[in-house]
Order: C-alpha cells, then sequence, then structure tokens
C-alpha cells in the first residue's frame, strides 16, 4: 500500500497556528513574503509526519539587511584589484557603525515582537540580528507559518509545511533578508574522506613545505574555524604536534546558539572533519592561534556561526576556514542570502574566507545527472577550494594531477564576477553557458590516497577531501598575512590578475563533467600554491 500522507485535522491546525484568531492576527501584522524562505523538507525528501507542541519554546535569529545607501569597500572594481597594501579595511568597529543594522529597522522589529508576544532575547546590530523567542502557537502566527514535523534519515525534524511561506510586516518587508530557526534540519555536509586502504600519506608541514609555503610562519594571526558538529579532545592536539616538533597552537572553542566542543568519540564520525581543520591549518602556519566557532548543524547555527566569526572582536580572526557545505539547490535562497550579505561583510574588514568546493566532482552528491555547485563555494566573496592528487616529485616540481571528486562548475543562483571574466570558458561534456560564478579558484591535495596524517579520538588516521584544502589555504593566508604585517583580505580578484602567475596550473584530469586544462577551470580552479611566490606577489 502506499503510504498515507498526513493531513492534520482542523483542532491540530487550529493549535499549531495559536487557536482561533490566530489567521486574523497574522493577516494583519504578516503581509509581505520573504523571498527564498522555501520549506527544507520537501528539499530533502523528508516526510511528514504531524506538528510539533503548540507550546514548545523556540529560538529564531532575524537577519535584517545594510543600512539603505550603503556600498562595500570591494564593490569597486579598482579598490578590489589593488594590492593588500594599497587597501584600505574597515576595523570591525568600523563595520558595525556604517554597515550595521539601522536603529529604525531594530525598534520596527522590536514594535512587531511585543505586538506578537515575542520575547527579544538579543539584538546585535553589528551582526545586523536579532534573535526572538516564542513558542510554536506564537511563531506559527507571527510569521504566517505552519510548522510541520519531518521524518528524516531516522530522526525528528522541525520544518515549515510545504505550502508555507514566512511572511513579516510591510514596514519590515525591505530590511528582512531572512528568519532563521523556524527549522532545524542538517544543511550541510563535512567534505572530507578516509583513505581506503591503499595509499600513500603526508604530515600536513610536508604539504606545505611542497607548496613552498613562506617559512616565517603566522605568529600574530588568527585563523577561525567553522564547525557544526562533533569536537576535538586535547590530549590528541598535544600528541600531535608534539610528535613532528611542532608548537601546540593556542585553540579557543567559541559556543554559538548552545553548541559546544563535543567530541563523539567515532574517528571516522565528525571529530574527524574537526581535528583534521584543526590540526592542518596549525601545522602549515605554526606560531598561530585557533578560534573554532562550534554551531548547530542548521541554516540559524551555520548563519550565526559565521557572524560571529566575522565580529569577534576577542579573538580577530584574519581568515575563516569553512569544510562544510551543500549543493547549491538544497539551501534556501534566504540562507544563501544572509551567508552572502556576510562574507561581504568580511571582505570589507579584510578577512579572507576559506571554503571546501566539495567531494562528489560535478555530481555535488545530487543523483539527477546534472552539473552541480556547492554553497557556500559558490559564494563570490569566498576562496573556493578544489582538490588536487599530489605525489612528491623531484624539486622545485611536484607530480599533482585534479582529483576527479573535486567539486566544480558554474553558479546558478550567483552570477559571475567581474574579476573572473577574464578567466577562460571551461571545457566540459557539455561546455556550460558562462554568466554564472565559476567554483573553484584555487585548488591543493584532496585525494585521501595521497591525504593528510592526523590524529582523532587517539587513532593515527589518513584524512583528504577538500576539508583538507580550506584549512591549508586559510593556513597560507594566514603565513602571508604575517609576512605582510597586512591582512590580504578578498584574494581573488587579485589571483585573477597580477597574482595569478604565483599558482601551478593543473592540465590534467577531470571530476565528472569538466575537464582540467590551462588556465582556470571548474575542476581545480587556477591551480596549487606556490607560498613564496604568491607572497612577492602581494608584497
Amino acid at each position: 500500500m502506499p503510504p498515507r500522507r498526513f493531513r492534520p485535522d482542523r483542532r491540530q491546525m487550529s493549535a499549531a497556528r495559536g487557536g482561533p484568531g490566530a489567521a486574523a492576527r497574522s493577516a494583519t501584522f504578516s503581509t509581505h513574503v520573504v523571498p527564498g524562505a522555501s520549506a527544507a523538507g520537501p528539499r530533502f525528501g523528508a516526510r511528514a509526519i504531524g506538528v510539533p507542541k503548540p507550546d514548545k519554546t523556540i529560538q529564531v535569529t532575524v537577519v535584517l539587511g545594510r543600512p539603505p545607501g550603503s556600498t562595500s569597500p570591494f564593490t569597486a572594481r579598482e579598490a578590489a584589484a589593488a594590492l593588500p597594501q594599497k587597501r584600505t579595511y574597515l576595523s570591525r568597529t568600523q563595520l558595525a557603525q556604517q554597515e550595521g543594522a539601522p536603529e529604525s529597522d531594530i525598534q520596527a522589529l522590536t514594535t512587531f515582537a511585543d505586538a506578537n508576544g515575542l520575547r527579544i532575547v538579543r539584538t546585535d546590530a553589528a551582526r545586523r540580528s536579532v534573535v526572538l523567542a516564542g513558542s510554536v502557537s506564537q511563531l506559527n502566527a507571527a510569521f504566517g507559518v505552519q510548522l510541520t514535523q519531518y521524518h528524516f534519515q531516522g530522526r525528528i525534524f522541525r520544518g515549515l509545511a510545504t505550502d508555507s511561506a514566512i511572511k513579516v510586516p510591510a514596514d519590515l518587508a525591505s530590511s528582512v533578508v531572512g528568519v532563521f530557526g523556524l527549522e532545524n534540519f542538517p544543511v550541510a555536509r563535512p567534505h572530507m574522506r578516509l583513505r581506503p586502504s591503499a595509499g600513500v600519506s603526508y604530515p600536513p608541514q610536508q604539504v606545505a613545505k611542497l607548496y613552498n609555503f613562506p617559512p616565517k610562519g603566522a605568529s600574530g594571526q588568527t585563523i577561525g574555524i567553522i564547525e557544526l558538529d562533533g569536537g576535538y579532545q586535547a590530549s590528541d592536539l598535544n600528541t600531535y604536534f608534539s610528535r613532528y616538533g611542532l608548537p601546540v597552537p593556542r585553540v579557543t572553542d567559541v559556543a554559538v546558539n548552545g553548541s559546544a566542543n563535543h567530541p563523539t568519540g567515532d574517528p571516522t564520525g565528525p571529530d574527524a572533519e574537526v581535528c583534521l581543520d584543526i590540526e592542518v591549518a596549525a601545522a602549515v602556519a605554526p606560531g598561530a592561534d585557533i578560534a573554532v566557532y562550534f554551531a548547530p548543524n542548521t541554516d540559524r547555527g551555520f548563519v550565526d556561526a559565521v557572524t560571529t566569526a566575522i565580529h569577534d572582536d576577542v579573538n580577530k580572526p584574519s581568515v575563516i576556514s569553512i569544510s562544510w557545505g551543500n549543493a547549491e539547490s538544497l539551501w534556501s535562497g534566504q540562507t544563501r542570502r544572509a551567508l552572502n550579505q556576510a562574507f561581504q561583510d568580511a571582505a570589507a574588514a579584510g578577512i579572507t574566507i576559506t571554503v571546501a568546493s566539495g567531494d562528489d566532482g560535478s555530481r555535488d552528491n545530487l543523483k539527477d545527472g546534472r552539473a552541480h555547485v556547492d554553497f557556500p563555494a559558490s559564494s563570490p566573496w569566498v576562496l573556493a577550494c578544489g582538490g588536487t592528487t599530489l605525489h612528491r616529485g623531484g624539486a622545485p616540481a611536484n607530480q599533482e594531477t585534479a582529483w576527479n571528486d573535486s567539486g566544480g562548475g558554474v553558479s546558478r543562483p550567483f552570477k559571475e564576477p567581474s574579476w573572473q571574466r577574464r578567466a577562460n570558458v571551461p571545457k566540459g561534456r557539455p561546455a556550460p553557458a558562462r554568466g554564472g560564478r565559476g567554483v573553484p579558484d584555487v585548488s591543493g591535495n584532496a585525494n585521501p590516497a595521497t591525504g593528510y596524517d592526523v590524529i582523532v579520538d587517539g587513532q593515527a588516521s589518513v584524512i583528504g577531501g577538500t576539508s583538507a584544502v580550506a584549512p591549508l589555504w586559510a593556513g597560507l593566508v594566514a603565513c602571508i598575512n604575517s609576512s605582510l604585517g597586512k591582512p590580504v583580505g578578498l584574494l581573488n580578484p587579485l589571483l585573477y590578475g597580477p597574482a595569478g602567475s604565483a599558482l601551478r596550473d593543473i592540465t590534467s584530469g577531470n571530476n565528472g563533467a569538466y575537464d582540467s586544462g590551462p588556465g582556470w577551470d571548474p575542476v581545480t580552479g587556477l591551480g596549487s600554491p606556490n607560498g613564496k611566490k604568491l607572497l612577492a606577489a602581494l608584497t
């Protein structure tokens, strides 16, 4: 028999929406549909099974837009193409003053919350976010939605009903970017791969040597790392860095939305991602501090982790590494918009964001036979990091080819940035129409068969994936920042321009739909780094 479709009765609908009169209140206060706030359940193939308890308390983060007339310092092509020493960045204080949420928008949202019985938990004008708390019934009525329970991958999640759309009052229509936390589906996957039974491996610092990293290290720099699950054990870090004669980094845990460093004890699970990120970044950038932002794997968790790291005026990361992502089509439009806005803030503040491009080739873990790219790697404000297979060769060259699972392609929601238009048209089967943001920008060793030596939950492991390339490039950026005495910030326009010669072009291999060839390609981007040469090009 086919499965029964869930159909709540009228009493369930009334309870979920806040009881009699809720529809009238919703019509009064919620008249504008927030663009791109689509239900996650159908996107993930989840099955609706009922409604949440109407009195259950939920927190949501409302993200607001920039002040009217605000422009990023890097919207101008001339500013973006300037070398770091010629650039002017905003301090975090200036970023808050110039790009923070207008007081009028916060006041309008406060009025909306009061009218709907919602409690204001936190207001952060710099991050342009306001956290609200209320019961399921209050939130249903306030935002004009119907929250539903879904069965997905053996667990129960909360999400919008298929036909629900988030609504806000007309006076908030131009200021609300998105409302996050109504749904709690896991939105991202870690892009790491455990090594198969055969292969070779490298300590991260040996990979840095093969890529000719600057020898000075990264003293005075902090590398931020976003993690959405798992954790690390301090004893593993002490053992790991002592084994290789490296300084044990100072690691600071930053809790976001109640999450924390919570190792599972499973060396093949999310702990592997956390340890890979910390050990690679710190090993290739000795002297750098590490700040790890632990957040729930939800749209709200991801957005809040990124904005927390960018505006962290205590740890002050100059580069942030993200090894989590998913196919663009699996993200809601409001989440892509909110994260992209945050990444633009990072560029204005001189913070480089490095992001893994994915580990399933041009398919990006979807089975529809089409080419896809991963987000947030497809944001034009991040450095998208693809993968290669690295075999140590005679100096100065290494034997390096494209890794066939390196994520890459052409974005659909994000337009081609001006600095990428000079890149060659990708070669594919068939070649895609240009006009979208091309992914990745750069690459590095990612094949688990030539992976990285790490320690996870007391066990020695070999791990690869583009998850390793994001912290690898973050470490290189930290070393360059330390040598220059100034952050390089948004690196992409320089790599596609005057600094492009510092990259080693990868011309063989493919990722399914696309071939690697001379110049930029959607498999390995512009190529892998020559660290000293890149430092010289940016000086």
